[in-house]
């Protein structure tokens, strides 16, 4: 099941440097300009159908990335801001709040036009 979709618009002068470091930001297009310059921004149109969960996957681009640990207030943060914090490394316990934790792997690269999608378990 389809929890979430949204395309990548713009990619933010900051980005790549949390990437460097595994980790992936998103916001919203409605989010403020220094947020952006941070961040993967998208086309948050709708909220997400249901909550994200451990077992659920993270799709980028077609690659699939099964969710590992998620924050108490990961959910909510997506929800509301269209926010979004990705880290590859393989955790299974979120040290922030707003994480989401995948498999320590290389970060997949994004450009405009790609595609980010949360599926639920099968």
């Amino acid at each position: 099941m389809q929890k979430y979709k949204a395309k990548i618009l713009s990619i933010g002068e900051l980005a790549e440097e949390f990437t460097k470091e595994g980790v992936m930001v998103f916001f919203a297009s409605n989010a403020p300009d220094e947020l952006q310059e941070t961040a993967f921004v998208h086309d948050c149109t709708e909220a997400p159908a249901s909550s994200l969960e451990v077992g659920d996957a993270v799709i980028l681009d077609g690659i699939r990335f099964p969710v590992l640990a998620v924050g108490d207030v990961a959910n909510e943060n997506l929800a509301n801001l269209g926010h979004l914090v990705i880290k590859f490394n393989g955790s299974n316990e979120a040290e922030m709040r707003g994480d989401v934790n995948l498999p320590a792997v290389d970060v997949p690269s994004l450009k405009p036009g790609s595609i980010l999608e949360i599926e639920g378990r099968k």
